[in-house]
């Protein structure tokens, strides 16, 4: 009890020089109470400071002391790098989650931005906006992110095409707290006949002509720890088509506020995803008349503070044909199996190769295989080729632990960086070279 309850039961006391035990009580239990009020607004003031103190160190854009991965001595640098033993451990526990993930990267890496080439505080080289934003690092994450600070567009100039089949993946982020009121994120695959039609492809922008238009809000309505989606269809400056799903517990502003987007198209069949969750399969999205040939990432009006950060975009085309390749050519190479950065902890976002892979030795039950681990040429050849022969037995533990298949079908080899497919020289060359092979035997 504080000071002035207990002064106030002992004049009580004094003055009425006797009192009921059953008066007592009660002001007992109501000083008790009011400790307990006063002890649980201590704790929720030193909990929100601590709170808010934590999100200051993961959000902090100015922080120059950020590692890359040559900082950290690391080898093979993945594109979607910056996971530590922690964090690596939580995806392994996670692995089980994707049990109905069906995405398959494609199979030629066209495009990888991780903004390796940008400074911290510019807005990227060979991008165009009509409104704002710049490189920042997020704590923790490894990685450089394209922070979109102000309402308008952005679009890579790289991207001048995007096929009947292709995929793409990007980490998605958003400060903590982002507001309902806020804008969402709008990714657009458009058709776009000059180097400014970008500018159309805005929440409220004019001269739309022919599109597919996916957005992702971390807030839904009610405060609860869920956002929402939507997509719009345009055709010849029209929308013809639009729907919204609310209540998406897959991006949200409080725990799940930092995820990865995979867009799947297959001609005209439209996919998307955040994280494991499918929240789109659309059978009629694409026209099949309309060559698409422009990305636009764009947002309207935020608080202030409240920014959405996108980085590692990998952009791939392909429809892989596993049992193809693997059963009548005898051979297959995917760079969809990813990898914690310079270790053999498979990611739980492979899910999906490792399943068709699985389809394809369930259905062939003759069949044995040879799995080749490949690295890109960071780091020393030792490294590189303990790391590529150690990815490879993953592989064949993943395949067997998840799957059933039978360890006496699968033996592993690794050939490190000895074997490159594409130039180490640059990313997408890189992205090529990571990748792993199996050889029917």
């Amino acid at each position: 009890m504080n000071r002035l309850t207990i002064v106030g039961i002992w004049l009580i006391l004094t003055c009425t020089g006797t009192t009921s035990a059953q008066v007592l009580k009660k002001l007992a239990k109501k000083a008790e109470k009011s400790v307990e009020r006063t002890v649980e607004r201590r704790v929720e003031r030193e909990a929100s400071k601590k709170t808010d103190d934590a999100l200051d160190k993961v959000f902090d854009a100015e922080k120059s002391g950020s590692k890359t991965n040559q900082d950290k001595g690391k080898t093979d640098s993945d594109p979607t790098n910056g996971i530590d033993g922690q964090a690596a451990e939580t995806a392994t526990k996670t692995f089980a989650s994707y049990g109905h993930f069906d995405f398959v990267p494609g199979e030629k890496v066209l495009v990888v931005e991780d903004f390796a080439q940008d400074a911290v505080g510019d807005f990227p080289a060979k991008w165009n906006t009509n409104a704002s934003g710049e490189i920042k690092t997020i704590d923790g994450s490894g990685a450089k992110w394209l922070a979109l600070t102000t309402k308008g567009s952005v679009s890579p100039e790289f991207v001048t095409d995007l096929p009947e089949n292709f995929t793409m993946e990007f980490d998605l982020a958003v400060t903590p707290g982002y507001s309902f009121y806020s804008q969402p994120l709008m990714i657009s695959m458009a058709q776009l006949s000059g180097a400014n039609d970008f500018i159309a492809w805005s929440r409220f922008g004019h001269g739309k002509t022919s599109g597919v238009v996916v957005i992702l809000h971390p807030q839904d309505a009610g405060g609860a720890a869920r956002g929402h989606t939507a997509y719009e269809l345009w055709s010849n400056g029209k929308k013809t088509m639009e729907n919204k799903l609310t209540a998406l517990e897959a991006f949200n502003n409080r725990d799940r506020n930092m995820v990865k987007v995979s867009i799947w198209r297959q001609q005209q069949r439209l996919r998307v995803y955040v994280d494991e969750k499918k929240v789109w399969d659309l059978p009629r999205a694409f026209d099949k008349t309309v060559s698409y040939n422009g990305l636009v990432f764009s947002r309207d009006a935020a608080k202030d503070g409240e920014e959405i950060y996108i980085s590692n975009i990998r952009l791939a085309v392909g429809a892989p044909d596993t049992r193809s390749k693997l059963i009548t050519e005898g051979r297959f190479s995917t760079t969809g199996i990813y990898f914690n950065s310079g270790s053999a902890v498979i990611k739980p976002e492979s899910y999906g190769v490792l399943k068709e892979i699985a389809s394809v030795l369930q259905e062939n039950p003759g069949v044995k295989v040879s799995i080749i681990g490949h690295t890109d040429s960071d780091g020393s050849d030792e490294l590189n080729l303990k790391l590529s022969k150690e990815r490879a037995a993953a592989v064949k533990v993943a395949l067997s632990t998840e799957f059933g298949i039978n360890g006496d079908r699968m033996e592993t080899n690794g050939k490190g960086e000895s074997e490159p497919v594409g130039n180490n020289g640059t990313a997408e060359g890189k992205a090529q070279n990571r990748r792993v092979e199996f050889i029917k035997l």
